[in-house]
């Protein structure tokens, strides 16, 4: 029987923000620990003439290491520089536990269903220097998991990948765009002068949140129908109070308010236990039937994504309310039973 793997349990941390400059401070401290570790009496002038840093930002590392990461270090004036006062069996950086490397791993599976995007690149960089930082034995297990755990979707948008980094670098730096942007059902792309405000994925769709020029309004518009998107040179200033959670609180999905909805769906016994697995939003409430169904009591913004979102189950659910959502389901049921006569 193969020996079981140890289990390696510790603590992340970090250096400060403010740590500068010439070189990582993460580099700079390991350097440091190093030469305390060999009993080499560094002092600050020394370092900062080898890692060409002032000899603040030294001190500023002595700190953290002694302050924050708990390292038994001390001056010794006798010998001119700083050593450990008691045993360090290694740097406390990047230390992991399993739990966490799982979390870390799930992160870098959830990218797969990203690939190509402009944001995978500096993700995936930033998670193997985490792996690279942590134990051998928690390496291994990495491996391991790597093998236990992936994604999967069963659509997959057709995203023009170049453009999505092209809209995030603009809301990002504040720049007017006209777009070329088609219509669902419509065959031509408009032009449309907007302020990108932010780009994001729902449901594993890219959509961009702006400000329409000429509609002066926000306005959600779907990265797959932008069919470019140019700087008009011009910048803009940000809405103060714009926040795209804030924006989307009580959407269904990606379209914003349009008035307060208390919709009430109740669920057959044969799918409420689907029903009571998953957070459809946030502000959820289930009640159980007598008959082992399910109520499903959500307060919304708006009805299009939600009624479409209902269709799905069949005749598994029924609107109880509001009567606009009743009305807008027997009409959607009743064009849906013409197309088939």
């Amino acid at each position: 029987m193969p020996p079981k793997k140890p289990r390696a349990t510790a603590r992340i941390t970090r250096p400060a923000e403010s740590l500068p400059q010439s070189r990582p401070p993460m580099e700079r401290m390991m350097k440091l620990h190093g030469l305390l570790a060999a009993g080499r009496f560094p002092n600050a002038r020394s370092l900062a003439e080898e890692l060409e840093v002032s000899q603040k930002t030294i001190l500023r590392d002595i700190e953290f290491m002694r302050d924050r990461l708990g390292l038994p270090i001390e001056y010794n004036p006798t010998r001119f520089g700083f050593h450990y006062t008691g045993p360090v069996n290694a740097f406390p950086a990047m230390q992991i536990s399993e739990g966490e490397l799982v979390a870390l791993l799930v992160a870098e599976k959830a990218l797969h269903q990203h690939r190509g995007t402009p944001f995978e690149k500096p993700l995936l960089a930033a998670l193997r220097k985490l792996e690279k930082s942590l134990p051998d034995t928690v390496s291994l297990n990495l491996r391991d998991w790597d093998q236990t755990i992936s994604f999967r979707t069963s659509t997959e948008p057709m995203e023009d990948v170049p453009l999505i980094g092209s809209l995030a670098r603009s809301a990002a730096h504040r720049e007017e765009l006209r777009i070329l942007y088609r219509k669902p059902g419509t065959p031509e792309a408009a032009p449309r002068t907007v302020h990108p405000l932010h780009v994001a994925n729902v449901n594993g769709e890219w959509y961009l949140f702006a400000h329409d020029t000429e509609r002066q309004g926000i306005r959600t518009f779907a990265a797959t129908r932008i069919v470019s998107a140019e700087p008009t040179g011009r910048a803009f200033q940000r809405p103060p109070h714009f926040d795209i959670d804030r924006y989307l609180g009580d959407s269904f999905g990606i379209f914003s308010r349009e008035g307060a909805f208390d919709v009430v769906v109740c669920f057959t016994p044969a799918v409420a236990g689907y029903i009571r697995e998953k957070r459809w939003h946030p502000s959820q409430t289930i009640v159980e039937r007598p008959d082992g169904g399910v109520e499903l009591r959500l307060h919304l913004g708006s009805l299009m994504e939600v009624q479409r979102w209902i269709l799905g189950w069949g005749p598994e659910a029924r609107v109880v309310g509001p009567p606009e959502l009743v009305r807008r389901m027997q009409d959607a049921l009743q064009r849906m039973a013409g197309s088939y006569a």
